[in-house]
């Protein structure tokens, strides 16, 4: 089979997963959306806050992946099985901060000066998640063993079914049923906690019980941490993580700055938030995809194919990026319609979706970029580029346009100034990753083992 059926396949795997995922926030935004313009303005600024601190825990995990599958390349199972099982101390570790953060998010509400009267549920909101921080992350681990395997279906299929629980269940939890009055939007947040315990538990018994996993003995005793491999898990993932952190809260910070334009302004930013996060899906999981198969050929001993991987992920990506950019231009009146029964937030959403279109098509090509970088040990120079322009040009200088004036522009308190900062220090970011991976893949490959 060629590379670039191989990668398409497993990018489409994971694709179906990440967008019912992905769903789960659709959806609890729409939920929100149609209670009150107040839940969503408070399930805008719990999300931005909780992604802000999971996407890192998460990208510290998810940095893992070319790792073992380097291993699996060079068949050392039982390598990477002692490697999983090395994991779980740094998941062990980011659990107990990310909880610790989302329990007291006070400090975040009050630097961005978010108005008093929505403190009590959004800080209602993330206490909640704080629960499901751990089982969140522990799935992610079970998700990232599957992709370095190059078999992502299992966890497809958890996360498909899960969407199913999770909709109706957020529904009852948020609006009641019956003589119930049910929770309002912090009923979304104990939804999420019930899918992910329950995607956890279902994944532990696949990994007992399924024939796929025994060549690695998976489930032999703990051993002691090992220093020196936890070193380089973190010297990887540090950066990764903090990668992520800095390129979603690149616009989900947005949030926390536009509040103070309205409800109007952040529940129709919310809405092109959201969207942006489902395009990301797509260059998402070509990312995963491709450093599953250049990890593979690193550890097979194959550079060259190595490079043709990360190629042709990139090909891959930019050829959908124009089209998923192209579909949301045309239907950008119907999807904000359909989250929003408020007729100004809908008027505003649509004229931000139109600037979602042009951020996505930078957004697609970077996105690939820093997952094939990992796979040749690149990760702070990464994280130097992200943290200078997507939130030095794009997050500062939104802010700037916005409140201040910039330059010869006078302040214009908008979201669009928001947008069209971010988009243009994308831009910039994704020219300098490409030439810092071609660099990259010049020179000679080091083991990650």
């Amino acid at each position: 089979m060629s590379e670039l059926r191989i990668i398409l396949r497993h990018a489409g795997t994971v694709l179906i997963g990440q967008l019912a995922v992905m769903a789960f926030g659709v959806a609890d935004t729409m939920i929100a959306g149609r209670h009150s313009p107040q839940a969503l303005a408070t399930l805008s600024l719990a999300s931005s806050i909780y992604i802000s601190i999971y996407v890192a825990l998460n990208g510290l995990v998810q940095a893992l992946l070319p790792v073992w599958a380097e291993l699996h390349g060079a068949g050392r199972h039982t390598a990477l099985g002692r490697s999983v099982r090395q994991a779980l101390y740094v998941c062990a570790m980011a659990s107990v901060l990310g909880m610790a953060a989302l329990c007291w998010p006070d400090p975040w509400l009050a630097w961005t000066g978010v108005p008093p009267e929505l403190w009590p549920q959004v800080r209602q909101y993330l206490q909640v998640l704080a629960l499901a921080v751990a089982p969140s992350l522990l799935f992610r681990l079970y998700g990232t063993l599957n992709q370095s395997l190059g078999l992502p279906r299992l966890v497809t299929w958890l996360q498909a079914g899960a969407l199913l629980v999770k909709v109706p269940l957020s529904v009852v939890l948020t609006f009641g049923m019956g003589s119930w009055a049910g929770l309002g939007v912090v009923g979304c947040a104990w939804a999420t906690l019930a899918v992910n315990t329950l995607m956890l538990l279902t994944g532990l018994w696949l990994l007992r019980t399924q024939d796929i996993y025994r060549p690695y003995r998976l489930w032999q005793d703990m051993e002691a941490p090992d220093a020196a491999q936890l070193r380089r898990f973190l010297a990887l993932g540090i950066p990764a993580g903090l990668t992520i952190m800095v390129e979603v809260t690149s616009f989900t910070l947005m949030a926390l700055f536009i509040a103070r334009l309205g409800e109007v302004a952040l529940a129709s930013h919310q809405i092109a938030a959201s969207m942006a996060a489902v395009l990301y899906m797509v260059p998402l999981s070509l990312g995963i995809a491709t450093s599953a198969r250049a990890g593979y050929w690193m550890g097979a001993g194959h550079p060259m194919r190595a490079r043709q991987a990360a190629h042709t992920g990139l090909a891959i990506a930019a050829g959908m990026a124009v089209l998923c950019a192209g579909a949301l231009a045309l239907s950008r009146h119907a999807i904000a319609g359909a989250y929003a029964k408020d007729a100004a937030v809908a008027a505003a959403a649509t004229a931000w979706l139109g600037l979602v279109a042009w951020y996505h098509l930078a957004d697609a090509l970077q996105a690939v970029c820093v997952f094939a970088l990992r796979c040749w040990r690149v990760t702070l120079s990464p994280l130097l580029v992200y943290t200078a322009l997507l939130w030095g040009v794009g997050l500062y200088g939104g802010y700037l346009l916005a409140y201040q004036g910039l330059g010869a522009w006078p302040a214009t308190p908008s979201v669009r100034s928001f947008w069209l900062t971010s988009s243009v220090a994308l831009a910039v970011v994704t020219v300098l990753l490409l030439a810092r991976l071609e660099w990259a893949m010049r020179r000679p490959l080091q083991s990650l083992r």
